[in-house]
């Protein structure tokens, strides 16, 4: 693996720090983007931007969310996301529903299959956003990063491995 630079904090470069630590990040989560394209199709059967919706679901326990608030948190146009909507929800993934009171407005929610799915992929969808994030950032960058991911940074403090997906990691990261 190529040398990583330092934490952008301590770099003496041309950009200002804050737009350099940008730049790796956009570059990082770009790289996990582009990787977790066929890991998302492989393992859940559903495009990305189809699993971008099922993991803002997925944060709402067992409730649902409207249809515009899913445009609005993903920058999409509502004509794509009620395509989207209709795919999943023929997939069986998720429901869809009228909002009491509103007769434009639609909530949609995740089905047990989709849970189960969510929940089987997780560790090897996980390991593939740690693997691209250990391939464009450096140990204090990672640091960084891992501190606004709880489970990563706990995992870090403690060294302590968590099955299948740390292995995977530890695996490309020594490449």
């Amino acid at each position: 693996m190529a040398d990583l630079p330092e934490c952008p904090s301590m770099s003496d470069g041309l950009l200002p720090p804050e737009l350099y630590a940008w730049m790796v990040m956009l570059a990082s989560t770009n790289a996990a983007e582009q990787e977790l394209h066929s890991v998302v199709k492989e393992r859940l059967g559903v495009s990305h931007d189809e699993f971008l919706i099922l993991c803002l679901l997925a944060g709402q326990a067992d409730t649902g969310l409207r249809m515009t608030r899913i445009a609005e948190l993903l920058g999409r146009p509502k004509t794509r996301l009620t395509y989207q909507i209709a795919c999943l929800q023929h997939a069986g993934l998720i429901t869809r529903k009228s909002v009491c009171g509103d007769k434009r407005g639609v909530e949609v929610a995740l089905t047990d299959k989709a849970r189960q799915q969510l929940k089987e992929g997780s560790e090897v969808l996980a390991a593939t956003v740690k693997q691209a994030i250990a391939r464009f950032m450096g140990p204090e960058q990672r640091a960084a990063m891992c501190a606004l991911m709880p489970e990563v940074a706990s995992e870090a403090a403690s060294g302590v491995a968590s099955g299948t997906a740390s292995e995977a990691v530890e695996a490309s990261v020594a490449e």
